[in-house]
């Protein structure tokens, strides 16, 4: 079992700043450098640096993230071992129960660990490979519109496939989900099989334009996959609306088979990155 987390006194101090620069301003900054916050200042030869800009404050709950990373590693904790109590963890660290509740919330989002209510939280893998905060920000503010221009396309695409698509076709579809069902039924997350399913449901499409579209945000569609694949219990589902969807393509019913896919595609919605707010 790994040894106590510690009293933590507070926020990391980077130590007092630097000592004014004796002598003219311009002895190396160069002319007419400005010591405001932020400012650009002049180098030699004139080229602008902002190399002095204020640092980014880091939150508090994304330092208690970065304590219980080490806490996991340094214990050798596994998937399916239980963190201590928030109550513990704010105790230990020296920080208040909401600084520890926003960092298990962004652990949860991110598919780290599971919050059993009146459980505890679990660990869901073997570390606590935490993404940087700001990225995730960055990709909630994306991910609805990469959801809208889904659901446009491949609800779309399901009605055209179910009017176009071949025998070929429909094998393909078939192998998809086998990929995918093999991939849960040995614990991950069908992130392969699911790939392969939409990219069988375009090409039955038989649209070369729409086939563009698709591969155009195909880096913003493998984002949102992976958001939504990490949802608890969410392979699963996502699972039985393809097999919803192979079934209204194999048909030959256009209008079932975009029904089919609107709902998979605002199943696909329902992540809690949306739900999710940075704070202070």
């Amino acid at each position: 079992m790994a040894e106590p987390l510690g009293a933590w006194t507070g926020p990391v101090s980077l130590g007092p700043p630097p000592a004014a620069v004796k002598g003219s301003r311009d002895n190396w900054l160069g002319r007419s450098a400005s010591w405001g916050p932020g400012a650009n200042l002049q180098r030699r030869g004139g080229t602008v640096t902002d190399a002095l800009r204020p640092m980014p404050r880091q939150r508090l709950y994304e330092q208690v993230l970065d304590r219980l990373r080490q806490y996991v590693t340094e214990g050798g904790l596994r998937a399916g071992d239980r963190l201590p109590p928030e109550r513990d963890l704010a105790r230990r660290l020296g920080v208040s129960r909401a600084s520890v509740k926003q960092a298990i919330v962004v652990l949860e989002v991110q598919g780290l660990v599971e919050a059993r209510h009146g459980g505890g939280t679990y660990l869901v893998r073997d570390s606590l490979d935490v993404e940087p905060v700001e990225e995730m920000v960055e990709r909630r503010r994306r991910l609805p519109d990469v959801l809208e221009a889904r659901e446009a396309l491949e609800t779309k695409l399901a009605e055209l496939a179910a009017e176009r698509r071949t025998d070929d076709d429909l094998a393909a579809l078939r192998s998809a989900l086998d990929v995918m069902a093999r991939e849960i039924g040995q614990g991950g997350h069908g992130v392969e099989g699911d790939r392969l399913f939409h990219a069988a449901v375009t090409a039955a499409a038989h649209s070369s334009l729409l086939a563009e579209f698709m591969r155009s945000i195909a880096p913003q569609i493998a984002e949102s996959r992976t958001e939504s694949l990490r949802q608890p219990a969410r392979p699963a589902r996502s699972l039985a609306q393809h097999r919803a969807i192979l079934e209204a393509i194999t048909a030959a019913d256009p209008r079932r088979a975009a029904t089919a896919m609107r709902r998979h595609v605002r199943t696909v919605a329902k992540v809690r990155l949306l739900d999710w707010e940075p704070g202070d």
